[in-house]
């Protein structure tokens, strides 16, 4: 040490290495005789005292962080990568690392940043080849691939609260050729937001809360929007069963969703709804109940600044349009606007389902009932 102190580089070499050979299983003479060796330019000796380092103990910060910056100066830059992406996350659970430690990574970030930028551009070039012949699901599959592999975005799954049918691909947002009817629906927007305006106009008890927890419940993520109208409904259909108030009040809306092929379980689906969401409001990340449903939003009034993430796909709303997402797949939604953000919300089956599977599922909710009374 006070060779090393006095910028002795051999001096120091030669003790370091007595030491370490003299107690082997000593990990950090180990890392002593690297730091001599660094100080006297001796590459490989470094190198072979950081693995004997790391032999001993995988996860000693010190030893990866020397291991990740020896890797960076000698240029092997893929190995140099996976290094500093350990060094990273071990430096999680080290959160008091003194300031020229904390500098020493900030350094290791910025290369790091360095590399994933030359990565970007050379797989955006080496993949945009075909990129105008792939049709959406190709798109969707190939942006949320390099996304994750080059660690821009995670890869969600499923989480139900309820049922959980096996198999299915944890899609965030579902393709609109599985949904030919769109076209049909979209049609229809103009008249279904005449009969919203004029339902909100006058709602009376239609619109109620979203959010009502129970009595009694902990306070959690829901709580500011508890029995708030910052997040209503309208339900023209709730787990089933129409709602004649709102059904007269909606006589073409409703009619429009008589025509579609959506979900339809006894007691339980669809659900069909106006949502409201007020200025400068939001819902927090959640997930649902099934992944046996595709959730479609039409969107009706949706003023600047809203938005809406499933996953790791984020879309704004266009006025007259569909789309339709897998809600067990975490979501949230905002309105960061001045004004009212409206979209009809209604249930249709999963399109990786077939009809068969689209049966058993109602098959057996109808024995399960019948079954408990």
């Amino acid at each position: 040490m006070a060779a090393l102190r006095q910028g002795d580089a051999p001096a120091a070499i030669h003790a370091a290495r007595e030491a370490a050979e003299a107690d082997p299983a000593a990990l950090s003479l180990w890392i002593n005789l690297a730091l001599a060796c660094r100080m006297g330019g001796d590459a490989p000796g470094e190198r072979a005292a950081l693995e004997r380092a790391l032999d001993l103990d995988r996860l000693d910060f010190t030893a990866q962080l020397r291991m990740a910056q020896w890797l960076q100066r000698e240029g092997e830059e893929t190995k140099a990568l996976l290094a500093w992406d350990g060094v990273h996350q071990l430096a999680q659970h080290f959160p008091g690392l003194p300031e020229p430690v904390r500098a020493e990574l900030a350094a290791g970030e910025a290369y790091c940043a360095a590399l994933r930028a030359r990565i970007i551009q050379a797989t955006e070039a080496a993949i945009a080849a075909d990129a105008d012949a792939r049709d959406e699901t190709e798109r969707r599959r190939i942006g949320a691939f390099t996304g994750a592999a080059l660690g821009q975005r995670r890869i969600y799954a499923n989480e139900c609260a309820g049922l959980h049918y096996p198999f299915l691909p944890a899609d965030e947002f579902f393709d609109s050729r599985h949904f030919p009817w769109f076209a049909a629906l979209e049609a229809e927007a103009g008249a279904i937001r005449a009969e919203l305006k004029a339902l909100l106009a006058q709602p009376g008890e239609a619109i109620r809360p979203y959010v009502k927890m129970e009595p009694g419940s902990p306070e959690n993520k829901w709580t500011a929007l508890d029995g708030s109208l910052d997040w209503s409904a309208c339900f023209l259909w709730e787990y089933g069963v129409p709602h004649a108030a709102v059904i007269e009040r909606c006589p073409h809306t409703a009619r429009v969703l008589e025509s579609l092929p959506l979900a339809r379980i006894p007691g339980r689906a669809p659900n069909a709804f106006f949502s409201m969401l007020r200025p400068r409001s939001r819902i927090p990340a959640h997930t649902g109940v099934t992944n046996t449903r595709a959730i479609v939003h039409l969107a009706l009034d949706v003023p600047p600044g809203c938005g809406f993430r499933v996953g790791g796909e984020t879309r704004e709303w266009v006025e007259g349009k569909a789309f339709a997402f897998d809600d067990t797949i975490e979501h949230e939604a905002w309105n960061n606007s001045d004004a009212r953000r409206a979209v009809l919300i209604i249930d249709a089956w999963n399109p990786h389902l077939s009809p068969r599977e689209c049966a058993a599922i109602s098959a057996y909710f109808a024995a399960s009932d019948t079954a408990l009374g």
